[in-house]
């Protein structure tokens, strides 16, 4: 499908259906005609119109409308949409301070995701987001992949992702962005024009990844996907983004972070292959905490889900060695 090459483009592919000319006209007060006249070049929309005409327009197409024509977002729904509420960035603080060992990283991150989900994406046009940790480095001291670890989203995505999780390396945004330590998003990944490493999974269009910082070390990115292009592309969002993952960060413990040169990713298979190994994940932790016992000991659960999924890390890495 070829992309709109500017703003005039796009809206005349949105009018071309009649019915959708005759509502957007009625929405902000013009004739028809002057729809089609705005698609030809023969006038333009006045301040206003082009306010109205952004808000008439199927929320779908808002973002690559506006990354087409960024005047039509008006700079004070540009500086509401910039603020991550005070009271909020205190409940975090309040979190980090008051909360026992056992839930404080669970706390944040849950308080995080929900808040951003619920600011980044208010009209609910299709958003995932998702915590991508470090995977703990392996005895020569290097980290090879990153694991999708949480997530929450709106239709058309489930509202939990964590049985989505997948081990992501050098192919992926995410493994891009942690080696990089900087921001990085993708407007259409229909494209191919892009240079980033970057795979499209189901009902993805655009994409953005976050590091997660501790001074100058990394414990992982905030993985956002987004079914509307160009939804990331504004200064405007790119630092909301930034100003979650900063406080994301606070959910996270200094051992957890790592030296950016101990980041040696590898390219992980695809979701097809990942899936077989993921089967009985659950059964395989009560197993490994169950054989714990025999010991005099008794693994905790968090530790013997890490020894599992480096368990399949290591399945994987070799699977890709022998294919």
């Amino acid at each position: 499908m070829s992309l709109p090459r500017d703003w005039r483009e796009l809206l005349g592919m949105i009018v071309s259906d009649p019915a959708e000319r005759e509502r957007i006209a009625h929405e902000i007060g013009v004739h028809p005609g002057t729809l089609t006249r705005w698609v030809n070049g023969e006038t333009s929309p006045r301040p206003h119109n082009l306010r109205q005409l952004y808000h008439a327009l199927p929320r779908q197409q808002r973002s690559q409308f506006a990354h087409l024509w960024p005047e039509s977002v008006s700079e004070d729904e540009e500086q509401a949409a910039q603020e991550i509420p005070y009271s909020f960035v205190m409940s975090v603080l309040e979190a980090r301070a008051n909360t026992t060992d056992q839930l404080r990283s669970w706390t944040i991150r849950r308080s995080v995701l929900q808040q951003a989900l619920k600011h980044l994406d208010p009209e609910c046009v299709g958003m995932a987001i998702t915590v991508v940790r470090c995977m703990p480095e392996r005895v020569d001291g290097k980290v090879r992949s990153l694991r999708e670890f949480e997530g929450l989203g709106t239709p058309p995505w489930g509202g939990d992702l964590e049985d989505k999780a997948l081990l992501l390396g050098a192919e992926s945004l995410a493994g891009h962005v942690a080696v990089s330590c900087r921001l990085e998003q993708v407007g259409d990944l229909r494209s191919k024009r892009t240079l980033l490493p970057a795979y499209q999974v189901e009902y993805e269009i655009s994409a953005a990844g976050c590091p997660i910082m501790y001074g100058s070390r990394i414990a992982g990115c905030l993985l956002l996907s987004c079914t509307q292009a160009y939804y990331f592309a504004s200064e405007t969002r790119q630092e909301l983004i930034k100003g979650y993952t900063h406080l994301l960060s606070l959910a996270f413990e200094p051992e957890e972070f790592y030296d950016p040169a101990c980041l040696e990713l590898h390219i992980m298979p695809p979701q097809s292959v990942q899936q077989s190994y993921f089967s009985g994940f659950r059964q395989r932790v009560l197993e490994l905490i169950k054989e714990s016992t025999h010991g005099g000991g008794r693994l905790a659960s968090p530790l013997a889900e890490q020894l599992v999924w480096g368990e399949i890390e290591d399945a994987l890495l070799n699977y890709l060695s022998s294919a």
